[in-house]
């Protein structure tokens, strides 16, 4: 998994000139009277006089002068308003970066202009490399059919800083997010389940993390009841059989934090027997993106190795095929937990397959240092309809208390991996309350959950109540923080899930919370 190497150049003079290494410069700026070198100021005021779109937009000029012949001038916008953050600078870093490509560039660095005073644009640098990142990516189908150094051409990216830029940590988050851009984007057949479980292995290879996988059909009867459930029609296909994944990182030194991660690995959602209709279903390969982002987090882990910190990360990977023995609405299905679940929608099944392997994270964090649970997940139309290209954070009482998903959604500002915090209130636990003493508590209702009120709310009611975490409330004698992480909205750019890029949100802002630069 190649990717563009960070190396940082503290000497201006020296990096842009003809006869260093780079072979083209890219300085994103609000204007040129924002650049501080006098020497690309005039080369881009020259070109001004010829061509009036410098300033205005994404340009590359011809400069004998300057490193590889090739300046391009990505004007960042206005970076004063209330509104502006550090998007600006990313988004036109993905311009310059890809017309620095197509110009024939493999080695391009990073200018960056003045900046406000503000702590909106402490980590702006950065997230221009990773936004370089992000838009050079090319899907794994392609790479593999193609040949990958034509398609992926730049090696690396220099980054101008007059102050220090942890390149290792950097490196580490892109590693993560690339994992989980080739997670969550690849196709069915290339990324099924028993698929999805061996590129985790070879990613984590003879790293620091552990790599358990589940395949037996007898053990995830027993063990995950709701994620057999969701996978019963598949399990006659050898090749879409389900599989759970096990990743462990344990950090050197006295652990001070453990997280516990269950991430939504849908490798394809055909909405089961309430069967996804009028093109719906186009997409849905991409229902892993919960999984991807998870297994793209332990990745960073395992690239960074922070000190103190230990993960546990369940994924379950789990194809919803519609078969003579899919399941259907009514069935009453125990979980792990021993909650009877009445089943609402086959089309709701990811909160199934999160359930079961949160009941195991529970047990784990019962014994854990400071444990704080996460499932994250493409989990409800609601979060996108609420948040647009936000992930929503959706906390228990403990994690509030913890201030969980405030942290998460102020360092994902400053990483431009943003969110929007949510709770949970009394009516979505009354949402999903039992009917009848047949069942202990109802999966869903049966209709799109971006127009049922609380839509993206009311299913982690469900899986505090499913997983047994509702038994580790704050009045509790152990409460466990918990937080249910929807990417729903932000988990591709644009909305798009058929197209667009995987984001691999939200990898980053969970490595700016829980993996401390050393």
């Amino acid at each position: 998994m190649a990717f563009p190497q960070a190396k940082v150049e503290h000497d201006l003079l020296c990096a842009i000139s003809p006869d260093s290494t780079w072979d083209a410069v890219i300085v994103l700026a609000s204007d040129v009277n924002s650049i501080d070198n006098p020497k690309l100021v005039q080369q881009i005021m020259q070109h001004q006089k010829v061509d009036a779109r410098i300033g205005r937009e994404t340009v590359l000029m011809v400069s004998p002068d300057v490193a590889g012949g090739r300046l391009v001038f990505a004007p960042v916008g206005s970076l004063q308003r209330d509104m502006d953050d550090v998007r600006r600078i990313a988004d036109a870093a993905k311009q310059a970066v890809l017309m620095a490509r197509e110009a024939g560039a493999m080695n391009p660095l990073l200018v960056l202009g003045a900046l406000p005073d503000s702590s909106a644009f402490v980590h702006a640098l950065e997230v221009a490399y990773l936004a370089a990142c992000q838009a050079l990516w090319q899907p794994l189908e392609a790479r593999e059919a193609l040949n990958e150094s034509e398609i992926e051409p730049i090696k690396t990216i220099g980054l101008y800083s007059a102050s220090p830029v942890d390149c290792d940590w950097l490196m580490a988050v892109e590693a993560g997010r690339r994992l989980a851009r080739d997670l969550c984007g690849t196709e069915p057949e290339r990324m099924s389940p028993p698929q999805f479980a061996e590129y985790c292995q070879l990613a984590f290879a003879d790293s620091a993390v552990k790599v358990a996988v589940i395949s037996d059909d007898a053990i995830l009867r027993r063990d995950y009841p709701l994620l057999h459930a969701v996978a019963r029609a598949s399990t006659h296909v050898e090749r879409h059989q389900p599989r759970v994944i096990r990743l462990e990182y344990t950090g050197q030194g006295a652990i001070e934090n453990t997280l516990l991660l269950a991430g939504k690995g849908i490798t394809f959602d055909t909405g089961g027997a309430d069967l996804k209709t009028d093109g719906h279903m186009a997409g849905m390969s991409r229902d892993k993106g919960g999984a991807a982002a998870v297994a793209g987090f332990m990745l960073s882990l395992a690239k960074y190795q922070p000190k103190g910190v230990k993960a546990i990360a369940e994924i379950g990977a789990v194809r919803n095929s519609i078969g003579s023995d899919a399941f259907v609405a009514d069935e009453i299905i125990p979980s792990h937990a021993g909650v009877r679940v009445r089943i609402g929608n086959t089309d709701a099944e990811g909160r199934l397959v999160l359930a079961d392997l949160l009941s195991h994270l529970r047990e784990d964090a019962l014994h854990a240092v400071s444990p704080s649970l996460f499932s994250v997940a493409t989990l409800t139309g609601h979060a996108a309809r609420a948040y647009g290209p936000y992930t929503a954070y959706v906390e228990n009482g403990a994690a509030r208390q913890a201030d969980c998903g405030n942290k998460l959604c102020e360092l994902g500002d400053l990483w431009g991996d943003p969110g929007e915090t949510s709770r949970l209130r009394r009516e979505d636990y009354d949402f999903v309350r039992p009917r009848s003493k047949a069942d202990d508590i109802l999966s869903s209702n049966n209709g799109p959950s971006a127009v049922t009120a609380r839509g993206h709310q009311f299913p982690a009611a469900f899986l505090c109540i499913a997983s047994g975490l509702d038994k580790h409330e704050l009045s509790s004698e152990l409460p466990l923080p918990y937080t249910h992480v929807d990417i729903a909205g932000s988990g591709v750019e644009g909305g798009d899930w058929q197209h667009s890029k995987p984001s691999a949100a939200p990898v980053t802002a969970l490595a700016a919370r829980y993996m401390p630069k050393g």
